[in-house]
């Protein structure tokens, strides 16, 4: 059974939904884009500032507009016999540090 309490955080939640689309409503449409009446709960877990289309270089996979490889793959192909072993100012560990 619900209590009280459970009534509260349930409306409370709601309103919190609520305003984050209508603000969110509000950043869309500074920005251009059309927001239809029906479609403005989307913009719940969606940034205003997305336009949604896939085909679109800035709402995309950038992998697939800029062929830049994942962090992942450029770990697997970084090259092995270059020391990247480097302290914070810039020496390599074999240097001795003067401070």
């Amino acid at each position: 059974m619900s209590t009280e309490q459970d009534k509260f955080k349930k409306s409370k939640r709601l309103l919190k939904d609520d305003a984050h689309i209508a603000k969110q409503v509000k950043i869309a449409k500074a920005h251009g884009f059309p927001v239809k009446k029906d479609e403005t709960h989307r913009l719940h877990k969606l940034s205003g500032t997305t336009c949604g289309d896939p085909n679109c270089a800035m709402c995309g996979n950038p992998r697939k507009f800029f062929n830049e490889p994942t962090q992942q793959e450029k770990r697997l192909f970084q090259d092995v016999e270059k020391i990247t072993d480097k302290h914070s100012n810039g020496l390599k560990n074999d240097e001795e540090d003067i401070l």
